[in-house]
């Protein structure tokens, strides 16, 4: 699974990198060429999301005791892209496009003053802020995911290993059982050799014993 998670690592380092540059000239553009071009990062936008994705899914299959490394590595491009995705809303925004042409923003009628104007950047600011606010709540869900899920994995494995331990304690008390068994019948067939040797030994120790042996001489 870490040979598949390293093989989409190259393809979400160019993609990024190629949606950084396209960001950077979103504020330079005007009309259907700023158009085609958000169009164009929303759509690479999606597919580096569904990479990372992929990457993420990757990563949870890993065995817990080498993912540490790739989990930090998933977590860096996680903020990468959060930066990026905030770094392309506030191109689309961008003063630039605002001001240029003026007439356009302030109406041939002269109605909208430039106070009106600079409200509505500062609405446009305080929404982005609430975005990321909001993309900053979300982040820490995920995170409070991903350390519930591993936390219930290391719990799952920890019962795995208690139950595998008790299969073993229990095996070693049948074999305990069986040697006090088998220990308590060697006693008895003992017990029983010896009771049957004592009459025979006494026999021979008594004087009629004595004498017939001698005779017997």
């Amino acid at each position: 699974m870490a040979s598949d998670f390293e093989v989409f690592e190259p393809d979400f380092g160019t993609l990024t990198a190629d949606i950084t540059s396209k960001v950077a000239r979103i504020p330079k553009l005007s009309g259907d060429d700023k158009k085609s071009m958000v169009a164009n990062v929303e759509k690479q936008m999606e597919e580096a999301r569904e990479l990372l994705e992929q990457m993420d899914l990757q990563v949870r299959e890993i065995p817990l005791q080498s993912r540490g490394l790739f989990s930090n590595r998933m977590k860096s491009y996680k903020q990468e892209l959060t930066k990026l995705d905030r770094d392309f809303k506030r191109s689309r925004i961008a003063y630039s496009d605002e001001v240029n042409p003026r007439n356009e923003l302030l109406g041939d009628d002269g109605n909208t003053t430039e106070n009106q104007l600079i409200k509505l950047r500062e609405e446009r600011a305080c929404l982005l802020d609430n975005t990321e606010r909001l993309e900053r709540s979300t982040r820490r869900l995920e995170a409070g995911y991903q350390l519930t899920v591993e936390t219930e994995q290391v719990g799952q494995e920890i019962l795995e290993n208690l139950h595998h331990d008790k299969e073993k304690i229990q095996r070693a008390r049948e074999r305990l059982r069986e040697t006090d068994t088998n220990l308590g019948k060697s006693s008895r067939i003992l017990t029983g050799m010896l009771r049957r040797k004592q009459p025979s030994e006494l026999s021979l120790q008594s004087p009629q014993g004595i004498r017939g042996w001698k005779s017997e001489k």
